[in-house]
This record gives structure tokens, sequence and C-alpha cells, in this order.
């Protein structure tokens, strides 16, 4: 990989109109680097423009959040040690989600609890990963620490070849982005329709109903996103998780405006209760239990 690293962040994201509620969650966001202090991986698809943690957050100050959910990224590999050094510097206001190797010793995975891991991470998307090996991701799955979830990532197209996969984890699952449907689809498309089978299929399936600006083409204010998403919030209320997704891996052709991110939270759970339910009660279960 040649030298040339990308911007995917807005230099500077906009106020939202929107007030998340006190203690509100950004439940899925990134850190990149330093690459100083911590090398991206060998195998990385993309090399980033430093995004660490002082920028997280303040971004999550400007944009009105009280806490930070963050998962490690592809291009870090399973070297978790940018993701824990952030968590870290939050004093208390972040915890994450790793990207291991399945070989990982028990010990391993303590010391990930210890600095405040609470889930791994299975990527399905081939342009991000090279090799996803489920019987491997089984094992580890199988050896999480008491109260983890495993998070997982895929493309609508795959959604029924992951399903005996998805029904041998037998710890609760959050599926990244709703596993990315067609949003253009409207809310009764069979990408949605596929995805609340799976939801229908376990009561311990949680999804993040993140990324407008990966799923809708039509761009901002992003209203197919909107139309599609809100009848998924309004109908599972207590499984859904909202983020920014900053700093926006892969995006640097159509960077968002992070404040509009924000905006859409109300479009998507119009209403106080369905607003805590998404920022604060339900990621405060998966992540701050105990």
């Amino acid at each position: 990989m040649t030298e040339n690293r990308i911007t995917s962040w807005h230099a500077a994201p906009s106020k939202p109109r929107y007030t998340p509620p006190p203690g509100a969650v950004d439940a899925h966001c990134h850190v990149f680097g330093p690459m100083a202090q911590f090398p991206f991986s060998a195998k990385a698809k993309y090399l980033p423009e430093d995004a660490g943690p002082d920028q997280l957050f303040a971004l999550r100050d400007h944009l009105g959040f009280a806490r930070n959910v963050i998962v490690q990224a592809s291009c870090h590999g399973t070297d978790n040690a940018a993701t824990l050094d952030a968590i870290a510097k939050s004093h208390g206001k972040a915890r994450g989600v790793a990207v291991v190797d399945p070989a990982i010793s028990e010990a391993g995975l303590a010391r990930l609890h210890e600095g405040g891991m609470r889930g791994i991470r299975f990527n399905f998307l081939k342009r991000l990963v090279d090799d996803a090996p489920k019987d491997k991701f089984l094992d580890v799955a199988a050896r999480l620490p008491k109260g983890w979830h495993v998070v997982i990532y895929f493309e609508a197209d795959i959604l029924e070849e992951l399903r005996p996969f998805m029904d041998a984890i037998r710890v609760p699952l959050v599926i990244d982005h709703m596993g990315r449907p067609d949003v253009s689809q409207g809310p009764d498309g069979p990408d949605m329709q596929a995805f609340r089978a799976l939801l229908n299929s376990r009561d311990d399936i949680w999804f993040k109903a993140t990324c407008p600006d990966r799923l809708d083409a039509s761009g901002d204010p992003w209203n197919e996103f909107a139309n599609a998403v809100a009848p998924l919030v309004a109908d599972y209320p207590d499984r859904c998780l909202w983020g920014t997704d900053w700093p926006h891996p892969n995006m640097q052709d159509a960077i968002p405006d992070d404040g509009h991110l924000v905006d859409m939270i109300p479009r998507i759970a119009p209403t106080a209760e369905l607003q805590r339910k998404l920022l604060i009660d339900n990621p405060m279960r998966l992540y701050w239990a105990d």
C-alpha cells in the first residue's frame, strides 16, 4: 500500500438542530491511529488520515453526546491497541468492540474486557477483509467473557447465506447498519422484509439504525433512509442502536456532515421515548450493564 492517505471525516461538522437527551451514546464510531503510535495493518484495504481520541471526543461534545462505543476499524486488523488507548483516555465514557484473531486465548479476551471491550466483530465485506472463517468465528464466539455479544457486518445479498452461521452463535448479535439493505425499496421492500425475518427469529438480535450516508444514494437529507428505517425502529424499539460511524471509513468521496447525521435521529425515532431507548437505554444495557 502506498502512502496515499485518505481523509474521510468532515473538517467542520455543523451543530445539529436536534439536541440528544442527556447521557446519549454514539454507539458506533472508530479511531484511526495516530499512525505514528499505532501503525495500520499490513492487510488494510485503506490508509486513512489520523483520527484519534482527542478528535473523537471533541466531536462527541460538539454533537451533544455523553459516551461512545468505539468499534475496532478494519484498517487496524486484530491489533486493538488504538481502540483500547481511546477507551482508556475516555475517563469511563467509552466502551469498545474488538476484532480478534479467533485463536485468542481466554487470558487475551480477559485483557480486552479489562480494557473496556464488550463484544467482538465479524466482518463479511469482501472489499474490507480477505478471510472470514466461520468455523473459527464460532469457536471464539463460544469462549467470550460473560455479557459480551457478537457484532456482524455484512451486505444484504448474503443474509440468507449467513443465517445458519448466525443461528449457531449463542450470545446476543448486533447487526451493523441493518445488514446494508437497499433503502430505496422502502420499508416493505425485500431487503427489509428479510431483515425483519432475521429479527423475528430471535429476541436477542439487535441492530444499528445507522449510516444514511452509506445506504441512501439519494443524498443528504437521506429521505429514503428515513422512510425505510423509521418503521423498523418503531417496531423493534428495545433492540435498536444509533451511531455516527465517524470517521466514516471509505466515504472520502461523499463525506457526510455529522451534524446532519444527528438530525436524522428524530426522523427515525420521532418520540422522546423512542429517542431515549435508541440513544440511552439500549446502548447502556449492552455496554455498561456492569
